[in-house]
């Protein structure tokens, strides 16, 4: 199993781009997505992400979140359903015209769905493309506070870990006999054995890590800046962003 959020070592032209740029481009992307509803833009904006992507030699490393979206979008249209009956009914799923399916919790759930694809892929381009000493220094140039860049980025490496761990802990349990069916119903229990063991192994690293960051006298972040390098490439990726806000504020807007 590849690791989830984790650096992946490169000199393409992604990684080649200055952290800053690449900070530049995850949240105007983010940004966009939140502030549109038209599908074609939110399908445009993942189209820009995953060509970027590809120029990086990374397209095949954010499709692997692509069943994650599959299951994200299966949920929020469930979810819609079930809160929002605005637009016209396409059918009742219960006698006596009980839970509609309407077109606006369609459209909505859709809408939603491209949004988190956006903002899962540009995240994701980020993280794996820029390494993490390059991240938090990027970070301290923003004036993020130390104490906050460092917490980012231990939270990013806790999700490589937690997967390594939770991957183990089924090993483990299905080693021992444990096999609690196939099929959605077996998954699902599947994961209390697991879900149970990893959290109690997460609050113990915690602590540890705690513990070890004050042995060592930890009290302030250092916010020692290392000078960013800026390219053509940086300039190019920078402009792609401002046109892309640009022209998402003009069909929203006005």
């Amino acid at each position: 199993m590849e690791d989830i959020m984790q650096y992946i070592p490169g000199n393409r032209f992604v990684h080649r781009l200055s952290p800053m740029t690449k900070i530049i481009f995850a949240v105007g992307m983010m940004f966009a997505a939140i502030f549109t509803t038209n599908l074609a833009i939110l399908a445009g904006l993942i189209a820009v992400v995953l060509i970027i992507a590809a120029a990086g030699g990374l397209f095949k490393v954010l499709l692997r979140q692509v069943p994650l979206l599959f299951i994200l979008g299966l949920a929020l249209v469930v979810l819609t359903v079930l809160t929002n009956a605005t637009g016209e009914v396409i059918v009742y799923l219960l006698p006596n015209n009980l839970l509609p399916i309407t077109t606006g919790a369609i459209l909505f759930a859709v809408q939603m769905a491209l949004r988190f694809a956006v903002l899962i892929f540009a995240f994701q381009l980020l993280v794996i493309s820029t390494q993490p000493r390059d991240l938090v220094n990027a970070l301290y140039t923003l004036r993020i506070p130390g104490d906050y860049a460092l917490m980012f980025l231990i939270a990013i490496r806790f999700i490589p870990t937690l997967q390594r761990e939770g991957a183990r802990i089924n090993e483990a349990q299905l080693s021992r006999g444990y096999f609690p069916g196939g099929g959605i119903v077996g998954k699902l229990k599947q994961l209390g054995p697991v879900m149970l063991p990893l959290m109690l192994n997460s609050l113990a690293k915690a602590d540890t890590l705690g513990l070890t960051i004050d042995m060592r006298g930890y009290r302030l972040a250092s916010e020692y800046r290392r000078k960013l390098e800026y390219h053509l490439a940086d300039a190019g990726v920078i402009i792609l962003v401002i046109a892309v806000l640009a022209g998402v504020a003009a069909v929203t807007f006005f």
